[in-house]
């Protein structure tokens, strides 16, 4: 199994939610399927290192990359939750941040993952109830057991950007839909900015 790799990055692609890399080892070309924001990160030509997940399928081999050893955690523990395959967990670590998904299951908030295309309402109920236990303990931080997260620490901005579009008087499907559409990472003020100037003025 691969664990990781360290290599030059050759070739870059993006479409909507899918992104992969070409990282090349010795002459050797890797492709990998990684987020978006993964992909934004990194540049022709330079060296790079990803911690690696290796997924073995009946018909495939397929190699996911991260840019931290907590994304891969992340995405290997949500793929032991029910109905998540590699798409789906994925397309979940496209939109929150490890910290941030550990926030929202912590504060049972499930604006948050619905927020993620292809999550409904069903689906987020199941993954807050089942990811509990296992982020919990989440070897986030380089140490052995990680405890619940504070609701008001790192990874709040999004859930702070919901209510407030929610005070403004917007709609669940409206608030979803730009959330959708929001960076992963950013301040509250940043992103209530950006949520704003989407949506454009109430009439």
């Amino acid at each position: 199994m691969i664990g990781s790799l360290r290599g030059t990055v050759v070739e870059r692609s993006t479409k909507g939610q899918n992104a992969e890399v070409i990282v090349e080892v010795n002459g050797v070309g890797y492709l990998l399927s990684v987020t978006p924001a993964t992909a934004a990160k990194l540049s022709d030509r330079e060296s790079v290192f990803l911690h690696v997940h290796t997924h073995v399928r009946e018909d495939a081999l397929v190699l996911y990359g991260f840019a931290s050893r907590e994304e891969r955690v992340c995405f290997e523990l949500l793929l032991t939750t029910h109905g998540v395959g590699t798409s789906l967990a994925l397309a979940i670590l496209s939109s929150l941040t490890p910290v941030a998904l550990q926030t929202a299951v912590a504060a049972d908030d499930g604006d948050a993952l619905t927020a993620v295309p292809g999550v409904g309402k069903k689906t987020a109920a199941r993954l807050l109830i089942e990811l509990k236990s296992k982020l919990d303990v989440a070897d986030f931080d380089g140490g052995s057991v990680v405890g619940p997260i504070d609701a008001s620490g790192p990874g709040r901005e999004r859930a702070d950007v919901r209510e407030a579009l929610t005070a403004l008087g917007y709609g669940p499907d409206e608030i979803r839909s730009v959330l959708r559409q929001l960076p992963p990472e950013g301040t509250t003020a940043q992103l209530l900015r950006q949520a704003l100037t989407r949506l454009g003025p109430r009439t």
